[in-house]
């Protein structure tokens, strides 16, 4: 497994609208925005050339970032690392004895990401994704 360098840091929030209003005030950029309906999730993401903020809310009761906010409050929600093979990372990281989210990677937005987890259990309490940019 590469890992290609940080991909983007994720803020759960209860608003996305007015969370965007902030954070295009405090980062001076305007947010790409966007559904990914295979997370039940409506995100804006900020591109900071060099790493991306992701704000995320969820857009159903059930899904996991709505749950999130409900338990832990709005926050830092995971860390994204970008790698070269989602397929052969999932694989090694199984290999290895981490736990994650799904047993496969899923492929979300239009195609043009595909994704996994690594379950907080595995990395000292941090929700680590995987991203493998198509």
């Amino acid at each position: 497994m590469k890992v290609l360098g940080l991909d983007h840091v994720a803020i759960a929030v209860k608003n996305l609208d007015e969370a965007v209003e902030k954070l295009k005030k405090v980062l001076g950029v305007e947010p790409h925005i966007e559904e990914v309906p295979e997370e039940k999730v409506k995100i804006a993401m900020f591109d900071l050339g060099n790493v991306r903020i992701e704000v995320l809310q969820g857009t159903a009761p059930d899904s996991a970032v709505t749950k999130f906010v409900e338990k832990r409050g709005e926050g830092i929600h995971h860390i994204a690392v970008r790698v070269d093979n989602i397929e052969k990372a999932t694989e090694e990281l199984k290999s290895l004895g981490f736990e994650l989210v799904y047993p496969e990677p899923k492929v979300v937005a239009g195609g043009s990401r595909k994704i996994n987890f690594v379950h907080p259990k595995s990395v000292h309490g941090v929700l680590l994704e995987l991203v493998e940019r198509v």
